[in-house]
């Protein structure tokens, strides 16, 4: 008997440890090299952990344990045959579709043989990503063996939207339940409230006359979709004038280290989007660098990544600033906080017409609040707003963000 200690890999820099979130596979299955048998849970991303070689498989932790990087998960019986099958050796995730095939009848006086348990039943993983999402097994089509609900099928749904069913008031029954908090929802906490008690944060407000964007977003989106395969929305608009503004107030994309400031000669900007594992921050490097149609699409790349759960660690650290969008949800206004050891944040909300004077008249305009949370520690009060003046002055005149912070008139003119 030859046996394969499987140990936790290192997910990334500074994890030290993970969560067994979902088997793949049950106890004492065949499983193939390189084979998908079970999803971990770090502090910023879930990750599927593959097969090091083939054999029979036995558990050393269970379903939802806190393991540390290094540590025994499970034992491969390399040693093991491979059982004879007509099918290829997949993971439970990835059951295929049965083919079509013809249905005996059973005779009446025969008990019906019982459902399997794949039978219209979540895999672990979906149940997961179901039970954290409060979706019921008939609200998703199953798209595995007999129908089974695979983690694909929840996330497919969840990206299109689920029509909640209807909430049947309270029960008054007085009972309570108690759900686990994720790693990374627990790691979500604690750096919340590090922020709060460690940073001196304070929060800067301004509009913006959103007009100008959405004129130029709704004479070119078709062109500029069928030239570069990606829509124009308004997060590269916003991503390409915080580059320009952050070029002129190096400090608010800086951060501490210690009694020094670290300063940047670059700009790689965290977009928080909304999974459902909770909110991941995924970093556009070099954003300074990059036109609006490769800022959406890295955009779209990445927030494709940490919808499906496949977004990696190193995809998510390393940002200089971050842009949190709460508008997509309605919100009007709202302080966000700082991601650290970032030293600013600015937050967007939604967009609602809004009376405004407009060269002494009373107009209807679409008005946008921002909210630029920062460190006061390492940013002034003068540079915070100033910041915020010149996103807003650049949002309110795209030619600025062709140009630069300067107006074109300017440039003509070599001032």
């Amino acid at each position: 008997m030859s046996l394969l200690e499987m140990k936790v890999p290192s997910p990334g820099e500074s994890i030290s440890e993970v969560e067994i979130a979902a088997w793949l596979v049950s106890e004492g299955d065949y499983v193939e090299k390189d084979q998908a048998i079970a999803e971990v849970d770090s502090d910023k991303a879930t990750l599927e952990l593959p097969a090091e070689e083939s054999g029979t498989i036995q558990f050393k932790a269970e379903e939802g344990d806190v393991v540390e990087v290094g540590q025994v998960v499970c034992i491969i019986d390399t040693s093991a045959e491979a059982p004879k099958r007509t099918e290829p050796i997949v993971s439970k995730e990835e059951a295929p579709q049965p083919k079509n095939e013809v249905i005996k009848e059973t005779p009446a006086d025969t008990p019906s043989k019982k459902p399997g348990y794949a039978e219209g039943t979540p895999s672990p993983a979906a149940a997961k990503i179901m039970a954290e999402n409060k979706v019921v097994s008939e609200q998703i089509s199953g798209s595995g063996k007999d129908g089974r609900i695979l983690k694909s099928d929840v996330l497919e749904a969840l990206s299109k939207g689920i029509e909640m069913p209807t909430q049947k008031g309270w029960s008054s029954s007085r009972e309570t339940s108690r759900e686990r908090m994720s790693m990374l929802r627990r790691k979500i906490a604690q750096r919340l409230v590090a922020v709060k008690n460690e940073t001196a944060m304070l929060t800067t407000f301004n509009e913006i006359d959103m007009k100008p964007i959405m004129d130029l977003r709704k004479k070119y989106k078709e062109a500029f979709a069928k030239k570069h395969e990606v829509n124009l929305g308004f997060m590269s608009f916003f991503t390409k004038a915080v580059t320009e503004a952050l070029q002129l107030f190096p400090a608010v994309n800086a951060q501490i280290d210690g009694n020094e400031v670290i300063l940047h000669d670059y700009a790689d900007i965290g977009i928080a989007v909304s999974s459902p594992k909770g909110l991941m921050v995924p970093v556009v490097r070099n954003a300074e660098s990059m036109s609006l149609a490769e800022i959406e699409s890295e955009i779209k790349r990445l927030a494709i990544k940490a919808r499906d759960g496949k977004i990696t660690p190193d995809e998510m650290t390393g940002g200089t600033f971050t842009i949190t969008n709460g508008g997509v949800f309605g919100s009007m206004l709202s302080t966000p906080i700082i991601n650290p050891p970032q030293s600013a944040i600015l937050g967007m909300h939604n967009i609602v017409e809004r009376p405004v004077a407009i060269n002494g008249k009373v107009e209807i305009r679409p008005i946008m609040y921002l909210a630029l949370s920062y460190d006061h520690r390492i940013i002034d009060g003068k540079e915070s707003v100033s910041f915020l003046v010149k996103v807003k002055e650049m949002l309110e005149n795209p030619d600025k963000m062709i140009f630069g912070s300067k107006d074109p008139k300017e440039i003509l003119l070599g001032l």
